[in-house]
């Protein structure tokens, strides 16, 4: 590796410490009893502060997991399987310091249970968003992009939560899915990676039962994700809808597939099967059951259909390639959880809520994209979608090539 390609990611860890190293110091570091949870009422009548803390820890722990999953769900590209694992950790670590840094020093926020959910709720966000562009960025740049998206994240958060009123979005369809899309349609776009088009993707068994795995536990999890802040009496039944339009969307997907394309093509089944998930994020406490199972069937078909002819049509018109497909699931997931809203409620808030969200996180993915684009360098084309750079891979060399007394089995072998 030359002096060059050093330069830009050890620049970068310098200034993110120096940052942190001249920021006023807070009192909660240094005080450790304030952690101390004291046994109130909490947020039922039947529920304790220490019984809501030890529900969020659950939660939390629970979001994390669901991040490291993403991961899986995008690991299908035979030659960067391993790259995906590490970008997700990078953008992940790179994303929650420079946000919880934020909530700290500028809105003035103590570290809890809260504001750590929240702070993983924004990881798992740009972990999603990194899908779009996934393989066309230097490794080092995944913590680039997490410290620049943290800033977007928590703008829009103060934009939808604070500034406007009335939003709702209690599961996050437009603060998590349609902030991740749209973001990383921003930085795709910056950085117009056109080879990216050529790159054939190819698949094995093995890379394509991870993203079955994924997909399938992820949508276990998911109403751990959408409950994660509801007071305890709410959880129960956001967890009735979150199922109940995870099993619309698996219905439909499947019969999309199967009505379009005659088979069902894993790569596409895996994601928009959780379409419905997302899209619930908005009307979770605002349907029934039954409601809710309308919201997945619709969210399912929107997303499959994406998948099969959006996508082809909307990566031409923005000349970049949306390599995960984040779009076809999480922007439009999240464009049917807003919109159903608005035809529950009869008010156009979400609405004003939904198109704000692409504009702000849009904006931010152009800007943040315009950077990394600045500070990649050359990629050749052998870099694209390949960590063979960034990783020692060894190999067991032929066997004709290993001394003879250690090749188990060979006639007259004595062992090592």
């Amino acid at each position: 590796m030359s002096l060059g390609k050093k330069i830009g990611p050890t620049v970068l860890l310098v200034i993110v410490c120096m940052a942190f190293l001249l920021m006023p110091m807070g009192t909660a570091a240094a005080a450790g009893e304030e952690l101390i949870t004291p046994d109130e009422p909490g947020s039922a009548p039947s529920q304790s502060l220490i019984d809501d803390e030890i529900t969020k820890f659950n939660k939390n722990m629970d979001v994390w997991f669901m991040l490291m999953l993403v991961a899986f769900l995008m690991i299908f590209i035979r030659k960067f399987e391993w790259g995906v694992a590490l970008g997700t950790l990078l953008v992940a670590a790179g994303s929650f310091i420079t946000y919880m840094g934020i909530q700290e020093f500028y809105f003035g926020n103590a570290w809890d249970q809260t504001l750590m959910i929240q702070g993983v709720v924004m990881a798992i966000t740009v972990v999603i968003a990194i899908g779009v562009f996934l393989g066309t960025v230097k490794m080092w740049q995944y913590f680039l992009a997490g410290v620049l998206f943290a800033p977007v994240f928590a703008f829009l958060e103060w934009f939808l939560f604070s500034y406007l009123e009335g939003v709702i979005d209690p599961g996050g369809s437009m603060l998590v899915h349609m902030c991740a899309a749209y973001f990383g349609l921003g930085v795709a776009i910056a950085i117009r990676e056109k080879r990216a088009f050529h790159e054939p993707m190819y698949t094995t068994t093995h890379s394509v039962t991870f993203v079955w795995l994924a997909s399938m536990l992820l949508w276990i999890l998911w109403p751990s994700f959408v409950t994660a802040l509801l007071p305890a009496d709410q959880v129960t039944w956001g967890m009735i809808t979150c199922y109940m339009a995870g099993l619309g969307s698996i219905i439909t997907t499947y019969l999309v597939c199967q009505i379009v394309q005659k088979k069902v093509n894993p790569l596409i089944y895996t994601y928009a099967m959780l379409a419905g998930p997302v899209a619930i994020g908005s009307p979770l406490l605002s349907v029934n059951q039954w409601g809710a199972l309308v919201v997945g069937l619709i969210a399912g078909t929107v997303s499959a259909l994406s998948f099969i002819y959006l996508q082809p049509w909307l990566c031409k018109r923005i000349g970049a390639l949306d390599v995960m497909g984040v779009h076809n699931l999480h922007g439009m997931g999240g464009w049917v959880g807003a919109l159903s809203v608005v035809v529950i409620t009869g008010t156009i808030t979400n609405a004003v809520a939904a198109v704000s969200t692409v504009v702000i996180t849009l904006i931010g993915g152009l800007i943040a994209g315009v950077i990394i684009r600045a500070t990649r360098g050359k990629m050749t084309d052998e870099m694209l979608f390949n960590d063979d750079a960034d990783f020692i891979k060894t190999e067991a060399p032929p066997e004709e090539a290993l001394p003879r007394e250690v090749i188990v089995g060979t006639e007259g072998s004595q062992g090592a």
